[in-house]
């Protein structure tokens, strides 16, 4: 079947895409306005872009051409936090998935604990064990969107705070003590499952 999105629902197009490109990691955005007010929340459209030297990019959708708190804290201050979601975190994650006024702090209504950056103002999110203080180096809006659309933010990783629970030797992470969560579609999560290995050709 043959699908052409310009003619599609949103919601159609919505649903084909964020159920065949899983598993998705999760983003866990801290970020502070300039008033001072912390804000925290998931996004699915994130990844890492490079390592020389290391990028990170997450998209936050605009609904009614509006922006979430997010994207104006980010624009603003020009610093985020993406913090890792593993198993552990997962049901605080969605609580900050709620929406909420801009002053309602989310790791209160999580009940997690803020901690202060090294580079950036923003706060990471304590019990997450993979925290990455990162510098906005670009930002896209989508182009010809009819209900807001989203924005692509790109940003370089200016430091990284790894639990050493889950460090093992020469830097490599272990993904049994680690378990991290990613997305899937609607409603569904995923675990790592089976893992195998190929060697590269």
């Amino acid at each position: 079947m043959h699908f052409d999105p310009s003619v599609l629902d949103q919601s159609a197009v919505y649903k084909l895409l964020t159920g065949t490109v899983i598993p998705r990691p999760i983003g866990w955005i801290s970020s502070i306005s300039k008033e001072g007010a912390i804000n925290l929340a998931p996004f699915s459209f994130f990844n890492a872009v490079g390592e020389d030297p290391p990028h990170v990019m997450f998209s936050t959708v605009r609904p009614n051409n509006t922006n979430k708190d997010t994207l104006n804290n980010v624009l603003e201050t020009g610093e985020f936090v993406v913090n890792l979601v593993t198993e552990e975190l997962v049901e605080k994650m969605n609580l900050t998935s709620a929406s909420v006024p801009p002053d309602q702090n989310e790791f209160e209504l999580a009940q997690l604990t803020p901690a202060s950056s090294l580079v950036v103002k923003a706060p990471r999110v304590i019990e997450s064990p993979v925290a990455m203080e990162c510098k906005v180096v670009h930002h896209y809006s989508l182009e010809d969107h009819q209900h807001g659309g989203a924005t692509i933010v790109i940003g370089r990783v200016v430091m990284f705070h790894i639990d050493e629970a889950i460090l093992s030797d020469n830097y490599r992470i272990n993904m049994d003590v680690y378990r991290p969560v990613a997305r899937l579609a609607g409603s569904n999560y995923s675990k790592l499952g089976e893992i195998f290995s190929i060697k590269r050709a």
